[in-house]
């Protein structure tokens, strides 16, 4: 069984980043056909699985110029302030909280991002659901439920077997199916990483007291803990624990896991109510040796998976898919090959060191922070108290956060392909 018609570009993965980029890439004049293994009508049902994601002010900007913005504003919860501090296992023998702390105010930076909050915090099932409509609306062409079994290349084209015997042909395909990306390993792209031996627990909370729009990360020896704010005076709380207590923790009673929660944070969360289930997720690294190969090119987590402690990971992703479609478009109107290795490298160069460098840099900040050595404490103390007198290292790393620095898409800018 052969495809109808030819397509420009295949995309395996319809999930955040595959979605994102199959919007911009037809926004900039592509045809392309996203194939993935769950039903799309998965992704159009709003499936909680508790996890939110920090949404940088430019990649919000990005999702404005795929026209998802109406749909995500009710459900987009602004954070004018972030509040890092050292925190303490409770106990009578453990030392006091460091006096140290971080904080972030939109207003320092108002100026340079036109009055944009640091971010925006929204509920992965909210953009999952907005990315799907608009794809739906767009025509995009979608194979699901289907899975790629192969994947071969040629000087001329890819060649994409289903597992139900469907081939798709197309100069390029671009693997967004996560970490255990199929077009990944056919391109015989290795990935480095590691396990944190933590897991991040999730679960969202209805809160007593009005949140201000205030994130708060507090740091433990065992990992950070994150309140998020969301919509409807609730938060989204990612408690980092050791896997088996991160596990006790999901698994224990409700009236245990509020017990634990109070007792280490309970100054935050007057009045607080856990709403809906507690999920799991381990925490690992993972990077692609290489973000392409010929006639193949990987976006979001099958190319890099980070530690979600600054809560870039979809952001780094979303960047992947506008960089990505912004050179395949610009290919595409000079007659260039989309596949052609010269093209894809533009790509892999604009991608390559801000990628790495983002994810050696989280990976430094969670072993600077989780754990509880005397010499190590001292010197993150007397950092962050040294960027918190210091306002233009402090407007910077807010830049940086709000993805508002380096070579930027035309998407993060705000502006079509």
């Amino acid at each position: 069984m052969a495809q109808t018609e030819p397509y420009d570009i295949i995309i395996a993965g319809a999930g955040l980043a595959g979605a994102a980029f199959a919007l911009a890439a037809t926004q900039g004049g592509l045809k392309v056909v996203l194939v993935d293994p769950q039903p799309f009508s998965a992704q159009l049902a709003p499936t909680f699985d508790g996890r939110s994601t920090a949404v940088a002010f430019s990649t919000f900007r990005m999702l404005d110029a795929l026209g998802l913005g109406e749909a995500l504003r009710p459900h987009a919860c602004r954070m004018d302030h972030i509040l890092v501090t050292d925190g303490r296992r409770p106990g009578a023998a453990s030392r006091p909280a460091s006096p140290a702390f971080l904080r972030f105010d939109a207003d320092e930076i108002g100026g340079r991002n036109g009055g944009e909050p640091l971010g925006y915090m929204v509920e992965n099932r909210r953009i999952r659901v907005a990315l799907a409509e608009a794809v739906t609306a767009a025509g995009i062409e979608v194979r699901a439920p289907a899975s790629v079994v192969s994947v071969e290349t040629d000087a001329g084209q890819a060649t994409v077997t289903l597992a139900d015997g469907a081939i798709l042909k197309a100069p390029l395909v671009v693997g967004a199916e996560g970490r255990g990306s199929t077009v990944r390993r056919a391109a015989g792209i290795e990935t480095v990483g590691w396990g944190y031996g933590q897991s991040g627990v999730v679960a969202t909370v209805r809160l007593g007291l009005d949140h201000g729009n205030v994130a708060h990360e507090y740091f433990l020896p065992s990992g950070p803990f994150a309140i998020l704010p969301l919509t409807d005076q609730r938060a989204s709380l990612v408690w980092t624990e050791t896997t088996r207590r991160a596990e006790a923790l999901r698994d224990a009673s409700d009236a245990a896991f509020q017990s634990h929660l109070m007792r280490r944070f309970g100054e935050f969360l007057e009045g607080v109510s856990v709403e809906g289930p507690r999920f799991v997720y381990p925490l690992s690294l993972s990077l692609a040796e290489k973000l392409v190969a010929p006639r193949i090119a990987l976006i979001g987590d099958a190319a890099h998976g980070v530690h979600p402690v600054a809560g870039q990971g979809l952001n780094m992703g979303l960047k992947d898919a506008a960089a990505l479609a912004e050179v395949l478009a610009e290919a595409a109107r000079l007659g260039e090959d989309l596949g052609a290795e010269t093209v894809l490298e533009r790509y892999a160069r604009w991608r390559r060191f801000d990628t790495a460098a983002l994810a050696a840099g989280f990976d430094a900040f969670v072993r600077l922070f989780s754990n509880d050595i005397a010499p190590v404490r001292i010197a993150r103390d007397l950092g962050m108290a040294a960027v918190n007198r210091i306002g233009p290292l402090r407007r910077a790393f807010m830049q940086e956060a709000g993805g508002a620095t380096g070579d930027l898409p035309r998407l993060l800018r705000g502006e079509a392909v």
